[in-house]
C-alpha cells in the first residue's frame, strides 16, 4: 500500500499535469479561431480557381492539351501526398488521416499499382515510415504555421516527380476542418487535375469569350498554380482540424486529471484517517495496559 507522502506526491503530480493540460487547452483555443478564419477564407479562392481551370479545360482536347490537365494516359502508377501536423497530443487527429492514406495506400498495392509516398508532417513521414518506408519519395515539415513557400515546395516536388514520369497520377490526403469536433480526412486527385469534381463551371449567362493566349497556355501557367493552392489549401484545413483536436484533447484530458485529483484525495483522506484511528487504538491500548 502506498504511503501517505507517495499518495501527496502523486496528487501534486496530476495538479502539474492539470495545469499544463488546460494551458495547452486555452492556447488551442486561442489559437483555433484565427486557423479556422484562415482555412475558411482560402476555401473560396480554391475553389474558384478550380472552377475557372474547369472552364478552360472545357475548349481544350487533343495533343495540345497540358499533361497536368490530363495526365499521362495511365494509371499504374500512384503518388499519394500525405499531409498531417508536426506535433501530436492532438487526439486521433493525424493518426486518423495516416490510417485513411494507408486503406488507400494498401488498396492500390493489392490492385498491382506502383505507389510512392511525399509525406507532409513529421507525424506522416514517423506512421508511414514504420510499412512504408522504400516508397517513401519526400519529407517535409509541416512547420508551425502554414506558408505559400512551404506549399509550394512540395508541389515542385510533385511536379518534378510527374515530369520525370516516375508517376501517372497524384492524390492529396489531409484533413477538412467541418466543426470544433468533427474533422474528416479526405483525398483530392491533383493530377490529372480533378475537373468535374474540382469545381463548377463559371456561369458565363451565354457570353462567348476568346482568349489571349488560347487556353492551352493560360492552363499551362495556371495548373501549376492550382497544384499550388490545393496544397497550401490543404495545410491551413490541417492547421485548424490541429488546433480543434488538440483543444478538445487537453479539455477530456483536464477532465480526467480532475476526476483523478477527487479520487486521490478521497483515498488519501480514508488512508489518514484509517492511519490516526489506528494510532489512537495503540495510545489507548497502551495507557489500559499501564
Amino acid at each position: 500500500m502506498a504511503s501517505l507522502k507517495d499518495m501527496r506526491n502523486r496528487i501534486g503530480s496530476v495538479k502539474a499535469t492539470q495545469k499544463i493540460t488546460k494551458a495547452m487547452q486555452m492556447v488551442a483555443a486561442a489559437k483555433l479561431r484565427r486557423a479556422q478564419d484562415a482555412a475558411q477564407s482560402a476555401r473560396p479562392y480554391a475553389s474558384r480557381m478550380a472552377a475557372v481551370i474547369a472552364n478552360l479545360a472545357a475548349g481544350v482536347s487533343g495533343p495540345g492539351a497540358p499533361r497536368l490537365l490530363v495526365g499521362t494516359g495511365a494509371d499504374r502508377r500512384h503518388l499519394i501526398v500525405v499531409a498531417t501536423a508536426d506535433r501530436g497530443l492532438a487526439g486521433g487527429f493525424n493518426s486518423g488521416i495516416v490510417r485513411f492514406a494507408r486503406e488507400r495506400i494498401a488498396s492500390l498495392i493489392s490492385e498491382g499499382k506502383d505507389v510512392r509516398i511525399v509525406a507532409v508532417g513529421r507525424k506522416a513521414r514517423d506512421q508511414l515510415r514504420r510499412l512504408y518506408g522504400d516508397r517513401i519519395a519526400a519529407v517535409f515539415e509541416a512547420g508551425g504555421s502554414p506558408s505559400l513557400v512551404r506549399a509550394e515546395e512540395v508541389a515542385a516536388k510533385v511536379r518534378e516527380i510527374f515530369e520525370a514520369g516516375e508517376t501517372d497520377v497524384v492524390t492529396l490526403v489531409y484533413s477538412r476542418f467541418r466543426s470544433v469536433v468533427s474533422q474528416t480526412p479526405i483525398a483530392r486527385q491533383l493530377i490529372p487535375a480533378e475537373v468535374a469534381a474540382g469545381g463548377t463551371p463559371l456561369d458565363l449567362k451565354g457570353a462567348s469569350y476568346e482568349y489571349e493566349p488560347d487556353e492551352e497556355t493560360i492552363l499551362e501557367a495556371l495548373l501549376p498554380r492550382n497544384i499550388t493552392t490545393q496544397i497550401f489549401a490543404a495545410m491551413l484545413e490541417n492547421q485548424a482540424g490541429f488546433f480543434a483536436a488538440q483543444m478538445t484533447a487537453m479539455d477530456n484530458a483536464t477532465r480526467n486529471a480532475g476526476d483523478m485529483i477527487a479520487s486521490l484525495t478521497l483515498q488519501y483522506n480514508r488512508t489518514r484517517q484509517a492511519q490516526i484511528t489506528k494510532e489512537l487504538i495503540e495510545i489507548i491500548s497502551g495507557a489500559e495496559a499501564l
